[in-house]
């Protein structure tokens, strides 16, 4: 017996990490002082900050892999992952710096996994944030044929003093809701279970509501808002952002408020995108469940004082935003959302 015939290919992770060191040099920043294959990846903050703060998070893409899989289009599955972290440092006020991933498979194929880093590789050049290392673990017996797993590891930097925390949120602030571009990376297990078990659709069947299949609506990538957002993030203006994901605006909200206040979001005021009401009609998901499942449309919740509501508007049209719009404010209470 040997390895290969164990189920682990190791001249498969070879030709894997050789198709992927190009991709992954492509986004190294001045920062980076190692190369891909190194045990450890080495990444140096230089001289051009005063009292940084480290941010980091952890995250997946959950049963979105599944459309992956059905698709057999594993690009944008990169794509997601990389921006679901940087939005979740970004809400604190941090920039990335870099990013590790973690691919788990039961047998490796070098075609996948150039697809699945492809994605991430592009999503770090555009947030400006390295690839700087990552793991391909080949598990056989652990994964179902042609599946995987992947988990994304994201670094990020801020001033001490431009942390945004939501500690200085009070009654009377205003809450702005951007777009999101659908469902990013949540909610994936109930669409999955509406679309193509009750309703019994193909993936590449075209959906008249939505003017596309269900594919490619649920594969559409997870929104960055860096770009939008990091021009405005050393003003002090912003004082909190949520990043709608697992729990919808439901859960997700509260986790910036701080004691003696909830946030109020008045529903009429938001236009719930064709697809979410797509789902909730077909599945026939009760309405507040389709808040704390699903983002609803909106992809990222700013909060400032009602005085710089029009300031963070304009602000955000300038940049290319022409969706968002104010959805709420924060009122005298205990951490909750309370709908209206």
């Amino acid at each position: 017996m040997d390895y290969k015939s164990s189920g682990v290919n190791i001249d498969a992770g070879n030709e894997t990490v050789r198709r992927i060191k190009g991709l992954a040099r492509a986004t190294f920043t001045p920062g980076v002082l190692s190369d891909i294959g190194s045990f450890g990846g080495l990444f140096s903050l230089g001289t051009g900050w005063r009292d940084p703060v480290l941010v980091s998070s952890a995250d997946g893409v959950g049963t979105k892999l599944k459309l992956a899989f059905m698709t057999g289009r594993h690009t944008t599955i990169g794509v997601d992952l990389v921006n679901h972290c940087v939005n979740d440092i970004l809400v604190q006020g941090a920039v990335p710096l870099f990013f590790l991933d973690y691919l788990a498979t039961g047998a490796l194929s070098p075609d996948v996994a150039e697809q699945i880093v492809a994605g991430l590789a592009q999503a770090c050049r555009e947030n400006g944030c390295a690839l700087l290392g990552g793991e391909t673990a080949e598990m056989p017996g652990f994964y179902a044929a042609g599946e995987y797993d992947v988990a994304g590891f994201i670094v990020g930097a801020v001033e001490r003093d431009h942390l945004i925390t939501g500690n200085r949120l009070v009654a009377g602030d205003v809450l702005v809701a951007v777009p999101s571009s659908g469902l990013h990376t949540n909610g994936y297990s109930l669409a999955r279970r509406i679309v193509f078990e009750h309703l019994g659709l193909h993936v590449d069947q075209h959906v008249d509501a939505l003017g596309e299949t269900p594919g490619e609506a649920l594969l559409r990538p997870h929104r960055s808002y860096l770009p939008l957002m990091r021009p405005l993030l050393a003003t002090g203006r912003v004082k909190g952002m949520a990043h709608i994901t697992g729990g919808g605006v439901t859960d997700n909200l509260p986790r910036i408020l701080p004691a003696g206040t909830q946030a109020r979001i008045d529903r009429s005021s938001w236009d719930v995108p064709p697809l979410f009401r797509w789902l909730g009609d077909a599945g026939e998901v009760p309405v507040d469940d389709q808040w704390r499942s699903f983002n609803m449309g909106m992809g990222l919740i700013v909060a400032v004082a009602a005085a710089d509501t029009d300031w963070l508007l304009g602000a955000l049209k300038a940049s290319g935003d022409t969706g968002a719009r104010i959805v709420g404010g924060i009122e005298a209470g205990e951490p909750s959302v309370r709908y209206a």
